[in-house]
């Protein structure tokens, strides 16, 4: 396996040359336009019979797959540059297309809920159909309900000057928001949310501070519009749902993510019983920090006096040998998008904060986006996002239905990627505190999922709750926040985060809703494969494929039933995922023992 000096930036020109003006890539949108103005038309005269069925729906898979390719693109171009006009005006073009598309869709599943019980089931028992099935099926019962195909189309057209404007609103928001960091010379310079980000996890406890004081300040500063759109994007929401006859917010991203609401309140149950012990670490690691409990900014700090700086290239080489060992494939696969300039990490200003992989279906590829600064932090997150990419590699031959796989499962295999590479550094580990780092690496990963991702649910919940009731000023998102995290963190912190709802990204998605538990999901249900990974060896890697490819196509209780042999609906898988936490909290508090 080669090990060389890898491209800091990725490549776009490789998928669509020429940036936002790519010839190329304006052909790509017209044969989107081609193909679903033919979809169009024939949903506009609907037919009896498998041919028509079979047609649609072909056009259906084409163009999903077009416009995920393209939203991907452009979504890569106004990520490396948040300032480029033109990419926000191709962003504006995807919008009005998927609002043609979804409406489209809208009428499309009129019509399989149409197709009698009998029809139906011949229809999608041989063929192309019977190889999406699953999908197909979820499609026509969802269909029933919602509202008339007129009404969700025209929903979905006055939605991409509302409802999603509000979304580019925050985005123009986070673009514009300035950060002023003063480094040792005294020299003041000005960072993106990005870059700012990226210190408040920095191994000197002033520099944490001063950077959290100034991320609080800015984002106050920001804050009467970010509620605003927070707002207007809930208040949406919640009327749709009323029209719809939905009583309840977590309908919604519950079905998206294939998943029960008994198996969302079985695990947030199990992570509950097991949060005493990670309290355990935080005092500790409180202590060995030199204060008396801490505060939100020490949440990802270095307990050694100085971090080591990880170049990218150790980085990724430490990445390939991890992935290596426990499969050729995904270190093979991996290798490429390094050599093959697919990730983007480039410390930079006009970066859009945090970090994300997009797949680009058509070409199959995938494009990875961060900020790269050499933490340990920076080497997890692009383990994780690799984990995504390989995820969709192991789809791209399935069809475009078998690949739309949910939010939950998709972290499932990037944390997976993630336990791969910190597992094995833990156990290669010889010196003590290096050992030591790295165990606190990841429960500071732990209290991530269990926690922080908790508050998030929390406060979002019960947003929710109050906002159907009006819309919330910008003192009681800030209440509801300090609230929420305090109960999350079990009292840990001294100082929390109340602006963390106008600085967190994922409460502005438009297109999914509840970001947040299904990373929780991910990272207890990987652990719970990884641990069947470390028992079972290297035969296990093609289950593991065989697991992800099984995504797209049946719920998550049926996924796990089939490649696990569990239960998701009773606690006691969770319970054990949480326990394996808890024994690294164990080792931390013997390792660390005075």
């Amino acid at each position: 396996m080669s090990v060389g000096h890898y491209s800091l930036t990725w490549n776009l020109d490789s998928i669509y040359a020429g940036g936002a003006g790519s010839e190329a890539f304006a052909a790509e949108l017209a044969a989107v336009q081609q193909e679903l103005s033919e979809l169009e038309e024939l949903l506009a005269a609907p037919q009896e019979g498998a041919a028509y069925l079979n047609r649609t729906t072909e056009l259906v898979q084409s163009v999903l797959l077009r416009m995920r390719q393209s939203d991907s693109f452009v979504a890569c171009l106004t990520a490396q540059n948040m300032k480029d006009k033109a990419a926000t005006a191709l962003n504006d073009r995807i919008k009005t297309l998927n609002a043609a598309f979804q409406g489209a869709l809208t009428r499309y599943d009129n019509v399989l809920r149409s197709v009698d019980d009998a029809s139906w089931a011949a229809w999608i028992s041989e063929g192309a159909a019977a190889e999406i099935a699953f999908s197909l099926t979820e499609r026509r019962e969802q269909a029933k309900e919602k509202l008339s195909p007129e009404l969700e189309s025209l929903i979905e057209d006055m939605a991409v000057d509302g409802y999603h404007g509000w979304g580019d609103l925050y985005n123009l928001v986070v673009s514009r928001a300035k950060f002023i960091d003063v480094g040792a010379d005294g020299e003041k310079r000005e960072l993106s949310a990005g870059q700012m980000f990226n210190k408040l996890s920095a191994s000197d406890r002033s520099v944490r501070q001063a950077a959290f004081a100034e991320w609080e300040r800015e984002w106050g500063e920001q804050a009467d519009l970010c509620a605003d759109a927070l707002n207007r994007i809930s208040g949406f929401r919640l009327k749709l749902y009323g029209k719809r006859g939905w009583d309840s917010a977590l309908k919604e991203p519950l079905k998206m993510n294939r998943m029960s609401e008994k198996t969302i309140g079985a695990m947030w149950s199990a992570i509950n019983e097991g949060k005493p012990e990670l309290v355990k670490y935080m005092q500790r690691k409180a202590k060995l920090l030199g204060v008396e409990q801490m505060d939100w900014h020490d949440m990802y700090a270095s307990i050694g006096t100085a971090e080591k700086v990880v170049s990218y290239d150790e980085g990724a080489a430490q990445i390939l040998e991890q992935f290596a060992k426990f499969s050729p494939e995904l270190a093979a696969f991996s290798e490429k998008a390094f050599v093959d300039k697919w990730i983007e990490v480039e410390d930079r200003p006009g970066k859009r904060p945090g970090g994300f992989c997009t797949s680009l279906p058509k070409s199959k590829e995938t494009r990875i986006f961060m900020t790269y600064s050499g933490t340990a932090s920076n080497v997890s997150t692009l383990a994780h996002e690799l984990g995504h990419a390989y995820h969709q590699h192991v789809m791209n031959d399935l069809p475009a239905y078998s690949q739309e796989y949910a939010m939950n499962v998709a972290e499932t295999a990037s944390t997976f990627a993630e336990l791969i590479v910190s597992d094995s550094a833990l156990k290669a580990a010889t010196d003590k505190d290096e050992k030591i780092a790295l165990l606190e690496e990841k429960l500071s990963s732990a209290v991530s999922f269990f926690m922080d991702i908790h508050a998030r649910f929390l406060f979002e919940t019960r947003f929710y709750e109050r906002r159907a009731e009006g819309m919330l000023t910008v003192e009681e998102l800030n209440k509801l926040m300090e609230e929420a995290q305090h109960e999350a963190f079990c009292g840990a912190f001294g100082q929390v985060h109340p602006l963390f709802w106008a600085s967190k990204l994922h409460f502005y998605f438009t297109d999914v809703p509840f970001y947040n538990f299904p990373y929780t999901f991910g990272y207890l249900f990987s652990a719970g494969i990884y641990a069947r990974a470390v028992k079972e060896g290297a035969a296990f890697a093609d289950r593991y494929v065989a697991l992800l490819q099984d995504t797209g196509r049946m719920t998550v209780e049926d996924l796990a039933q089939k490649h696990l042999g569990v239960n998701l609906e009773e606690p006691d898988f969770w319970r054990e995922a949480v326990a394996l936490t808890t024994a690294d909290v164990l080792l931390f508090l013997e390792m660390t023992e005075e």
